[in-house]
């Protein structure tokens, strides 16, 4: 007997059609741009027309070109430089990532941070340091795994591929650009300012990530201030603006396995000697980005936090994962280390942060070495060590969420059976960790499964399923 359709089920499939319809109309605009760009392909033949035996005036000729299709779409002359460069690697150097522009399996984005990663493949050819035929190798590698991923992942990946077909050169890289480092200051009306900073990469993380343990405790600090003007307790503090009123946050210990790594290190004593006067809190009605911009000028400018921050911030230090290979370490031989969820890292670099730091973790990736499972809820910390290597970031499809901002889950709910191991352990940031909590009503909760390899599929509401494949060190040889 055939089941009966209801309303429910109506209801999901006019859902469906909404959502399919922006998927399509999304491939859709991917096309259209492939058309856009092909437009520019066929703008560049002209240009090499224009210039030709016309050398002298090359660059007045190229700038015109430039200043005619940003005036005429209304973008910034910067915007349509790229456009160009996208336009002409992708004509010359990218036929595959060309056929799945036009087919709209790839967007814009994708092939802009293709075409960006690219530069280290073409310049080694250039320079006769690899074949020719590394470009294709570059490309395949790239677009099979652009076409199912976002478009900030598939960066972070081209970098990975890019400097293992041709390492040798990332160091001379990554030293050119390092004498690029700079700041400037640009104003953008009603008395403010952008400063901007050019550094290298890895010590822009680490700023960044003490920014936000450091507002993370002032805001901490606010709430323990007022507790004990109030006598009441107003719970953990959350990440995101209002600074402390951001909504409901769910805690639960049947589903979060909170990685120490990620708390422990600026719980603060809070006792009266700490807390600031509540005056001042009360008159702190500041977003979370508003604390951040407060304490950047205030450690500029100071060197150290003001007092009325409170105590515990002196302590903060910025965190970064990075993983190098130990015979790099060693010094035997110069491939670049990983700057875990982010591209290559100058491998002097990594050995100089190594003999600073006490904190780094060998990783035997032998499976007959590793613990695998347990019978306790909180995983080992070699059981850490490998989830932390493996995930990089939060493990929903498109998140870059670093793991030291996420929580260790367990991906089948430990309270209804799920084991402590490996295959069913994974990082979830705080925001997509909780799509997938049992408080959540069925028609808007989401559910995972993990392979043995660590694979995590998701179901969402609607049916659909997404595949999250877990980030491997790439290497040729």
């Amino acid at each position: 007997m055939a089941q009966q359709r209801t309303d429910l089920h109506l209801d999901l499939d006019k859902r469906r059609r909404v959502l399919e319809a922006w998927v399509e109309k999304k491939r859709q605009i991917a096309v259209l741009e492939c058309e856009a760009l092909e437009v520019m392909v066929e703008q560049i033949g002209f240009h090499e027309t224009d210039v030709a035996g016309n050398g002298f005036h090359r660059d007045a000729i190229y700038r015109s070109m430039v200043a005619e299709f940003s005036a005429a779409a209304r973008i910034p002359t910067g915007s349509v430089e790229f456009a160009f460069t996208d336009a002409l690697v992708v004509s010359t150097s990218l036929p595959e990532v060309r056929a799945a522009f036009a087919a709209g399996r790839v967007c814009a984005g994708h092939v802009r941070e293709i075409v960006r990663e690219s530069a280290i493949v073409s310049e080694a050819v250039r320079n006769k340091r690899v074949d020719a035929g590394v470009m294709g190798l570059y490309e395949a590698a790239v677009l099979v795994f652009a076409e199912q991923e976002t478009a900030a992942r598939t960066k972070a990946h081209a970098a990975q591929v890019a400097a293992a077909l041709v390492g040798e050169t990332v160091t001379d890289r990554h030293q050119r650009a390092a004498s690029e480092r700079c700041v400037k200051v640009r104003s953008v009306g009603d008395g403010l300012a952008l400063l901007t900073a050019v550094l290298p990469e890895w010590l822009a993380v680490a700023i960044a990530d003490r920014l936000r343990q450091m507002t993370r405790q002032v805001i901490r600090n606010c709430a323990h201030a007022r507790d004990a003007d109030s006598g009441s307790d107003s719970g953990p503090a959350c990440d995101s603006g209002p600074a402390c009123d951001s909504g409901r946050v769910i805690f639960s210990d049947d589903t979060f396995a909170t990685d120490p790594d990620t708390d422990t290190d600026t719980d603060t004593d809070t006792s009266t000697d700490t807390v600031m006067n509540a005056e001042d809190v009360a008159a702190d009605t500041r977003t979370w980005d508003q604390v951040q911009a407060d304490l950047l000028a205030d450690l500029l400018l100071t060197a150290d936090p003001s007092a009325i921050h409170g105590d515990g911030l002196d302590n903060i230090q910025g965190r970064i994962q990075v993983t190098i290979a130990g015979t790099t370490l060693a010094g035997e031989d110069e491939r670049p280390a990983d700057l875990d969820g982010h591209g290559p890292l100058h491998p002097d670099i990594a050995r100089d942060l190594a003999g600073r730091n006490t904190g780094w973790s060998r990783l035997f990736l032998d499976p007959d070495g590793m613990v695998r499972q347990t019978d306790t809820y909180t995983p080992t910390e070699g059981m850490r060590r490998f989830l932390r290597a493996r995930d990089q970031h939060c493990r929903f499809p498109g998140c870059r969420m670093p793991v030291h901002r996420c929580d260790i889950d367990h991906t089948h709910d430990h309270a209804r059976g799920g084991k402590t191991r490996l295959d069913n352990l994974a990082h979830l940031c705080r925001a997509h960790h909780t799509l997938k909590h049992p408080d959540v009503s069925d028609a808007h909760r989401w559910t995972a499964r993990q392979e043995r390899d660590g694979t995590i599929t998701w179901h969402s509401p609607l049916g659909r399923t997404y595949t999250d494949r877990p980030t491997h060190r790439v290497m040729f040889t």
